[in-house]
C-alpha cells in the first residue's frame, strides 16, 4: 500500500503536537495552544485540507474527520476524493487504503520513533520536541509556530492558528517547500468518543503487511 507523503506528513505532525500537553507558558498564542492541551482530552472535529506545490499552485484537496482521545489513541479519516484511514492505540498503527484493499500494521515505537510523532509515545513533550514561538495574528487568527528540534524530520514547521481559543487552522511546510493547510470545522471538545472508533480489525479478503 502507499500512503501518500502529504497525508503521513500532515497527519503524524500535527497528532505530535496535540496528543501531549505542553508545559510551556507565555502571553500569546503558544497560551491558546497550551490552555487547548491543558482543558481537552478528546477532540472531534471535521477538516478540509489543501495541498499546495513550492510556487503556490493547489495540488490536492481532501477532506474527513479528525478524532483524538489523549493520551495515545487517534483516528484520522479521510473521506474525499478517495478514502484513507490511519488509526492508532496505546501499541500499534494502522493504515488502511481501502481502494486498494491493503493494510500496514506497525508498532508504535517502529511507527513514530525518529519522528516527532514519537511525542504519541506519551514520554516526550512537546517542548522537548519543538521550538515554539508566537506570530503575527493576521485577519483574527492567532499562530504559533513549531520548528522541530530534531534533525532529519520531512517538515520544516507547524503553523497552528487559533481563533479565539478554539482551533482552527493548520499548516505543514514539508522539506521540499510544499504547503498543507489544513481547516478544521465544527470542533468538539471532550465529547464521549466509542472505543470501536480506535480500533480496527482488517477486511478479512484485505492484504495485510505487518
Amino acid at each position: 500500500m502507499t500512503v501518500t507523503k502529504t497525508f503521513l506528513t500532515l497527519t503524524l505532525a500535527f497528532l505530535a503536537l496535540v496528543i501531549q500537553p505542553s508545559p510551556a507558558r507565555a502571553k500569546d498564542a503558544r497560551d491558546d495552544l497550551r490552555a487547548f492541551l491543558t482543558r481537552t482530552q478528546t477532540v472531534k472535529t471535521s477538516f478540509f485540507q489543501t495541498t499546495f506545490d513550492k510556487n503556490g499552485k493547489v495540488t490536492q484537496t481532501s477532506e474527513g474527520i479528525l478524532l483524538i482521545a489523549r493520551p495515545d489513541r487517534f483516528r484520522w479519516e479521510t473521506t474525499k476524493p478517495f478514502p484513507q484511514l490511519i488509526v492508532g492505540g496505546a501499541s500499534h498503527v494502522w493504515f488502511f487504503d481501502p481502494d486498494l484493499n491493503q493494510v500496514i500494521v506497525r508498532s508504535r515505537e517502529e511507527a513514530l520513533g525518529g519522528t516527532p510523532a514519537a511525542l504519541l509515545s506519551g514520554n516526550v513533550d512537546v517542548a522537548r520536541a519543538f521550538t515554539l514561538s508566537a506570530l503575527p495574528d493576521q485577519d483574527g487568527i492567532a499562530w504559533v509556530n513549531a520548528v522541530p528540534k530534531e534533525s532529519g524530520a520531512n517538515f520544516s514547521s507547524v503553523k497552528i492558528g487559533f481563533q479565539n481559543g478554539r482551533l482552527a487552522l493548520l499548516e505543514v511546510t514539508d522539506a521540499f517547500l510544499q504547503k498543507i493547510v489544513t481547516k478544521f470545522m465544527d470542533v468538539e471538545e471532550n465529547t464521549a468518543l466509542p472505543d470501536r472508533q480506535f480500533t480496527f480489525t482488517p477486511p478479512k479478503d484485505a492484504d495485510v503487511i505487518r
